[in-house]
């Protein structure tokens, strides 16, 4: 595998991250403020957590990130349901970050059972002694 991005755990997760922020951006009152930054920073934590676990380069270290990103999810999901009931989102939006979640959550899932190929740092090491 070349790279996390071809990873569909991944892309699920960055298009929960991207839209995430592209909500909340202009949801400024107090009100509002505190749940959508925690699912704002749940969601970047899913897909920061799939990379960190791909770069690490070992299978237990993926597997411990990967474990991390898939909590991250539920927790994101989870604000997602309270932030629509709340009414700061509406019901199309919060349906396609549940959606990229939901997928990220799937995928995650496979990935801890079956961890991806990643290029060895033995293998970059001998390249550049």
């Amino acid at each position: 595998m070349d790279s996390y991005r071809s990873l569909l755990a991944w892309k699920h997760a960055h298009a929960a991250a991207l839209l995430a922020h592209q909500v909340t951006e202009n949801l400024t009152r107090p009100k509002h403020w505190a749940a959508l930054d925690q699912l704002r920073r749940a969601a970047i934590s899913v897909e920061a957590n799939i990379v960190e676990g791909y770069a690490l380069g070992t299978v237990p270290q993926c597997r411990r990130h990967l474990w991390i990103a898939l909590g991250s999810a539920a927790e994101a999901e989870c604000l997602v349901r309270l932030v629509k009931e709340l009414g700061y989102l509406d019901e199309a939006v919060a349906s396609e970050l549940e959606t990229s979640l939901g997928g990220a959550m799937r995928t995650l899932r496979g990935l801890i059972r079956n961890p991806p190929k990643q290029p060895t740092h033995h293998a970059l090491r001998a390249t550049h002694v």
